[in-house]
């Protein structure tokens, strides 16, 4: 289990599953209630823990004030299938400064995601 854990609530559940599970390989290792319609799934991506909480009216209004940063193997590919899932494309693949190739996305319920990739020492 991760000492700190992002969670999300939707009320987009299963699209959120969904989109997090196709895009960056998410395991469901918990659920509330075992049975019957999800209060909650815990997700493994990596080595980092993703809760999502299921509730059909969420808190809206104000602009996000945290934002997902998610390592994958190859930030393009992953760009190239956001869509597809439901999320959105905030911003194209750019090499940054310290390293890392970054692509601003946003999830199917609009939550922020950064998609990171180490660019390779030449």
């Amino acid at each position: 289990m991760s000492t700190i854990q992002p969670v999300i609530v939707t009320a987009k559940h299963d699209l959120l599953l969904s989109f997090y599970t196709q895009l960056f390989g998410a395991e469901e290792i918990f659920r509330v209630p075992a049975e019957g319609p999800v209060f909650y799934r815990g997700l493994r991506i990596g080595d980092s823990d993703l809760g999502l909480v299921a509730d059909t009216a969420p808190r809206t209004g104000a602009a996000p004030r945290v934002l997902l940063s998610i390592g994958v193997d190859d930030v393009d590919e992953a760009l190239g299938r956001v869509e597809a899932l439901g999320g959105s494309v905030s911003g194209g693949a750019n090499d940054m400064p310290w390293g890392q190739r970054v692509a601003h996305i946003k999830d199917p319920d609009g939550n922020p995601v950064n998609l990171t990739q180490p660019i390779p020492a030449s």
